[in-house]
């Protein structure tokens, strides 16, 4: 294939080396990013996309190299506000934000000078005037939804006057409507300046043969695609993410997604959670959850499908034990597992070891010496079993990919085969690869008799994973066929 015709280049990275001790994440890599275009950046969990663009954001220190933006090389090492001085932005998969502090204050941190929240307020309206990316400066961050709070990650950038905007995985953790909003304005941005670019760090192939004008791959570390997006198809993409052996199975996962084929009749299956005429408010005493009934059974997946700020954390995290019920009646085993949609904040000591994540399941009831032994010998079982890539038990939770990392920290749920699983958005950010590993590490669980009550952001995942659907709106629970038109009528609140 060829690469994008020759143009002035708004970013350019060449020759771009780093090592992180014995791991070389980078190995002379070269992107150039052209005004007006959508530059797409693929690669499996691992592959170097998320450090690549932190090089060009000067989070990271590269071994060798340099980055010019808009022909002029830029002094390395350089910081984070000196890219941004130069008109690069980046919105990270993993939120920045300080959830205790308003949308105008997030918008303005970082910044020089006194703050004036009435100049601040004043602008982030006039940015969602002229762009649709409406939010209420007053806000509490803590209060949004997910996908608020990426808008406030983007105003926050465009607040800066970006013209080189950076997106890794900015459809994670979106609603399919959501997602396809955020891609639009997307190629708006891009297009509406000719001195205005994305950089869109992305798994999904679709959306980037949809939106991109250059698609780049990495793998292991090194670039091996740069192309025009029309010259490119999701086979030839999938090559070379994962080389030609191994793309068969990862297509037929992420372009022909199948639905379950595990046996539907529960009626001798018992069960395991049960719910009836279940409320449950949020921490700040908002009902959430209304009068919600329903049971999950041993050997089966019920999936939740809603929109964002439906409830759906709630219910979750009031079958988990974390969230108390303020009426009805739930019934849940005593050993529940509980997988969150971050792991970072919620799941992971990320400068912890492997062994002493393993070590946080049931931390608060244990007494006496801990067996550190066993913990270590456990750790590296799983590392087998779940084929977690680790250089082994005693390294820090942060030096793995987040596909690694999401398998751990499924691994570490599942042991000791919990009767009842919890999870929520348990592919968040993954490639395809790693993502299939998980569904199959779900269904696994479920085929053992461990019962399962999953909420996904990604109805087509709800589909392929769950054996009942429940649709969940505005805190209202209701089972519907599990039927794709039907389930996204119900997720909206209309009737089937």
């Amino acid at each position: 294939m060829s690469a994008p015709a020759a143009s002035p280049s708004v970013l350019t990275l060449r020759g771009v080396h780093k090592r992180f001790g014995d791991v070389h994440a980078l190995r002379d890599v070269t992107l150039e990013v052209r005004p007006g275009t959508v530059h797409a950046l693929l690669g499996e969990n691992g592959a170097g996309k998320s450090t690549l663009m932190r090089v060009a954001f000067g989070l990271v220190r590269p071994d060798a190299g340099t980055i010019v933006v808009s022909g002029s090389p830029m002094a390395t090492p350089f910081t984070p506000l000196q890219a941004i001085a130069r008109g690069i932005g980046m919105v990270h998969q993993h939120f920045t934000l300080v959830s205790a502090m308003t949308v105008a204050e997030n918008v303005a941190l970082g910044a020089s000078g006194r703050y004036a929240p009435d100049v601040v307020a004043a602008r982030i309206r006039d940015i969602g005037e002229r762009t649709g990316l409406v939010l209420d400066p007053a806000a509490r961050v803590s209060d949004l939804p997910v996908s608020a709070q990426q808008r406030c990650e983007i105003v926050k950038a465009l607040a800066r006057d970006v013209r080189v905007l950076i997106l890794d995985e900015p459809t994670a953790v979106l609603a399919p409507d959501e997602a396809a909003a955020l891609l639009q304005w997307v190629r708006h941005f891009a297009d509406a300046d000719p001195s205005h670019a994305v950089v869109l760090i992305t798994h999904k192939l679709r959306d980037a043969l949809a939106m991109a004008d250059d698609i780049t791959v990495l793998r292991r570390g090194q670039r091996v695609l740069c192309a025009a997006a029309r010259e490119c198809t999701e086979a030839s993409l999938a090559d070379a993410m994962l080389g030609p052996d191994e793309r068969a199975r990862a297509l037929d996962e992420e372009v022909v997604p199948h639905m379950t084929s595990h046996d539907d009749s529960v009626g001798a299956h018992h069960e395991v959670v049960f719910a009836d005429a279940l409320d449950v408010r949020d921490t700040r005493g908002v009902m959430r959850v209304k009068r919600a009934s329903f049971a999950v059974r041993t050997g089966e997946i019920v999936g939740v499908a809603a929109v964002e700020g439906s409830g759906q954390h709630e219910l979750l995290r009031a079958v988990a034990g974390l969230l108390p019920t303020t009426s009805g009646r739930l019934r849940v085993p005593d050993d529940i597992a509980f997988v969150p949609e971050d792991r970072h904040r919620d799941a992971l000591l990320l400068d912890a070891s492997l062994t002493e994540n393993l070590a946080l399941r049931d931390a608060g009831t244990r007494r006496g010496r801990l067996p550190w032994a066993e913990f270590a010998q456990r750790t590296r079982d799983l590392l087998d079993q779940r084929d977690v890539r680790a250089a082994s038990a005693t390294v820090l939770a942060r030096t793995l990919s987040g596909g690694n990392q999401q398998k751990f920290i499924l691994a570490r749920a599942l042991d000791d085969a919990p009767p009842a699983l919890v999870v929520e958005n348990p592919t968040r950010g993954l490639d395809f690869r790693a993502t299939a590993a998980v569904h199959d590490a779900l269904r696994d669980a479920r085929d053992a008799g461990i019962a399962i009550l999953l909420y996904s952001s990604d109805l087509d995942e709800v589909l392929q994973l769950a054996d009942r659907v429940l649709a969940l709106h505005d805190g209202e629970l209701r089972a519907v066929p599990r039927d794709r038109d039907i389930v996204g009528r119900a997720m909206l609140g209309a009737a089937s």
